[in-house]
């Protein structure tokens, strides 16, 4: 019997377009059935004119459904892809401005931070829908999270449905890999790496060679030019010890020593809410995807897509064994991190599913940078599932970015403007000014 694999968040055009060009081009998944869903009428739309072409441009013929209905989209499913963006680009707009009222900088926002925490508090109602209707129609699916705040939503469900299968996929640790390998001139192919950590804050720990460990040659890289110390994730590197795995424009948002400091931001050329224009950017591609449909019934794969939820569907259908970086609840997986809270490791995968490696200890250094990221993560879950308003101020204040550049009377009253600012997107519990007792 044929695969059924779900996206929710369809109209989503990047993602789903990479996603359905990487599944399809495996031989064996060629006539799977995918599922379409999404809120939006013309973005669903949209979503099975993009799957029709790309079927076509990589000769495949699956098995092509658009359904409007959550729970109808969700019967039978073996695979849940969830790329959902509560609030859509309006959303990201306020996540951002105000914010930047009080004069907090941001870059990205979609991790912790405050825009990270509004972020997940808006996800969470829509998360907590999927998991309801998974476990009634399909308990045995695995759900394959893209949707940020990573770390916030995986431990979310883990918290309200312990017994999903859930996995949080995310390109950050392939693309570092990929580019430290350019910086030096090694091949890729070449190399085996062990990282891990937290979703957008893992560490290199080990990056080798033929046995050859490759950081004296970053080294010798980063020594001889100086606008390579001149980012974020060197900084932090040359001062850590390990490299980070997010770009530098995420990882600034992650510590309190760059983004309040003008002069910082100018030495680490950060663009302070680069974020904002990456979502018009997003905008305009659907609204060119689209255009482009008009003349056209077949679309080009991008062959140079690596997307982790194709792969782990091909495994575990096919029995391939592949290593990948996934996003789980820490159960003794990294022993110097809390229990229950979403980790991100190296992961096996093969016909019997997803096996999360136990790592140990990270680097003391590395821990304790990691246990601050997971402040705001804790808090901010613990704030939807207990519906306690005051646990959302308390994952604001101890926040590195928003605690470094707000007193906490200020903090209190940015999370009273921007919950009144997203309104109805948030848990009901939530939706309350609250002054300190």
């Amino acid at each position: 019997m044929k695969p059924s694999i779900v996206i929710i968040g369809a109209g989503s055009v990047e993602f789903t377009r990479e996603l359905l060009g990487d599944v399809l081009t495996f031989p064996e998944l060629r006539s799977v059935r995918i599922v379409l869903h999404d809120i939006d009428a013309e973005r669903l739309e949209t979503a099975e004119t993009i799957a029709r072409a790309t079927a076509r441009a990589a000769g495949a013929e699956p098995e092509i459904v658009v359904a409007a209905d959550r729970r109808r989209a969700l019967e039978g499913a073996d695979y849940v892809i969830n790329v959902i963006q509560v609030g859509m680009h309006e959303a990201t707009v306020r996540d951002f401005d105000v914010p930047e009222s009080f004069g907090v900088h941001q870059t990205i926002g979609d991790t912790i931070g405050i825009g990270g925490i509004f972020r997940g508090l808006r996800t969470f109602p829509v998360l907590a829908g999927i998991a309801r209707d998974m476990l009634e129609v399909c308990p045995d699916a695995w759900l394959l999270n893209y949707t940020n705040p990573m770390a916030m939503n995986v431990t979310y469900l883990h918290q309200i449905a312990p017994t999903l299968k859930v996995l949080g996929l995310c390109h950050s640790v392939y693309w570092t890999m990929v580019g430290l390998c350019e910086l030096i001139d090694v091949p890729f192919d070449e190399v085996s790496y062990w990282s891990a950590g937290v979703n957008h804050q893992a560490w290199v720990l080990r990056w080798e060679r033929g046995g050859q460990d490759l950081y004296p040659l970053l080294d010798q890289r980063i020594a001889a030019d100086p606008e390579l110390r001149r980012r974020v994730r060197v900084d932090m590197y040359r001062r850590l010890g390990y490299y980070p795995t997010e770009t530098s424009e995420h990882s600034s948002e992650y510590v309190p020593w760059y983004l309040r400091h003008p002069g910082e931001v100018d030495r680490l050329r950060l663009d302070v809410g680069a974020y904002v224009g990456i979502s018009e950017a997003n905008l305009a591609e659907y609204a060119r995807v689209r255009q482009q449909l008009a003349s056209t019934d077949v679309l080009e794969i991008d062959t140079s897509s690596t997307e982790y939820a194709p792969q782990v569907i091909h495994s575990l259908e096919t029995g391939t064994t592949r290593v990948i970086s996934a996003n789980v609840a820490n159960d003794g997986l990294i022993t110097n991190l809390p229990t229950g809270l979403a980790v991100e490791v190296p992961t096996v995968l093969d016909a019997l599913g997803a096996h999360p490696i136990r790592v140990g200890d990270l680097p003391p250094q590395c821990a304790a940078l990691n246990r601050n990221f997971l402040g705001p993560v804790e808090l901010a879950v613990r704030a939807a599932v207990d519906g306690d308003p005051r646990l959302v101020r308390a994952a604001a204040m101890v926040d590195p970015n928003t605690a470094a550049s707000l007193t906490v009377d200020q903090i209190w009253q940015l999370c009273d403007d921007l919950t009144a600012a997203h309104g109805d997107l948030l848990p009901e519990a939530l939706r309350t000014s609250l002054a300190p007792s």
